[in-house]
């Protein structure tokens, strides 16, 4: 997650450098992949295109509240504004100060310690020390529109009430908080306002810049060789979590098919402060993991202007093609 600092970037899809190599596929795999191909030629025949599994889908995320806790399922729809199972949508709650400008864990970090379930079409939110809270996950049309401020740029949200505020005022303690709502009706920020002008033209609600991120299982693998202590993938917030690929193979995928979901690279992303919480205690360590990246995961030289110093972990896609995804599905690079 970048912080405010990277918001106004250069060309997209770029990444570190990483070494190259492609997993041979099995046997098996190869007649998966055939049988992908010939349902979405059959389906888009006038972008023919081969299909290479590159991976599959380990674990998928949704992150309701903004810096709260993530909801592992094992199914989702993928609709343009990012992962959505029955009543959560990632990111469509946000942490505000009364102001409506946001709060996220890299200021608060105990948000980090609140939990989310659904029950009976209500979010039900949990917290160290705190009653239960629970609200509707739709509100009523009465509820005031509250105007917010995501990393420079106007943003509305729906106001869920003073006891919601109370929830979190009293479990932050530091000042007085608001939790407000996006609505799909409302106009969400437009990428080419956070990202620069020539990325394609996407809007989000409270994410930092794209509807979804992925990072690959090697990869945390590949940092955790490096760390004294170890980390989760729960640092690091990604919305696909792939297996069965090599660490950094993500970054030289573009577009990619899974399920019935079509994606296409954004950029790489940026890591900022946020990952050096910790997801267990609430507690912001401000330097490792991202100290440990910073020594290995700094983009190209040619780059700079892009990313300037910070490590990239994970990438950015754009929904191209709305559709459901599953735990397991294979994860096929469009080429």
């Amino acid at each position: 997650m970048g912080a405010a600092g990277w918001w106004a970037l250069g060309r997209p899809g770029l990444g570190a450098r990483s070494p190259p190599g492609w997993l041979g596929l099995a046997a098996l795999g190869l007649a998966a992949v055939a049988l992908a191909a010939v349902a979405w030629r059959g389906a888009r025949p006038w972008r023919r295109r081969r299909l290479r599994q590159v991976g599959t889908v380990a674990q998928l995320w949704l992150y309701p509240i903004k810096s709260c806790k993530g909801v592992r399922v094992s199914a989702a729809e993928c609709t343009a504004l990012g992962l959505r199972s029955g009543p959560l949508r990632d990111r469509f709650w946000l942490v505000v100060k009364e102001d409506g400008h946001m709060v996220t864990a890299r200021q608060e970090p105990r948000l980090v310690l609140v939990s989310i379930a659904e029950e009976d079409d209500r979010l039900i939110l949990s917290a160290p020390g705190m009653d239960q809270l629970s609200l509707p996950s739709k509100l009523p049309s009465s509820n005031m529109l509250q105007d917010c401020r995501l990393f420079g740029l106007d943003i509305k949200g729906r106001d869920c009430g003073d006891e919601a505020a109370r929830w979190f005022t009293t479990f932050l303690k530091t000042e007085a908080f608001r939790l407000v709502q996006f609505e799909t009706n409302m106009k969400g920020r437009p990428s080419r306002e956070i990202l620069p002008p020539f990325v394609q033209n996407y809007q989000v609600a409270y994410p930092d810049c794209s509807p979804v991120m992925i990072l690959s299982e090697a990869s945390l693998a590949d940092l955790n060789t490096r760390l004294e202590k170890k980390v989760k993938m729960e640092h690091f917030r990604p919305n696909i979590v792939v297996s069965g690929c090599d660490a950094f193979e993500e970054d030289t995928w573009d577009e990619l098919l899974i399920g019935g979901v079509e994606m296409k690279k954004v950029l790489s992303c940026p890591r900022c402060i946020m990952t050096t919480v910790d997801p267990d205690t609430g507690v912001i360590g401000r330097n490792e993991p991202l100290e440990t990246l910073k020594s290995y995961r700094l983009c190209d030289p040619s780059e700079k202007q892009i990313y300037k110093s910070s490590p990239l972990f994970g990438i950015y896609y754009s929904v191209e093609k709305i559709g459901s995804l599953r735990v397991g599905d294979p994860i096929y690079q469009m080429l």
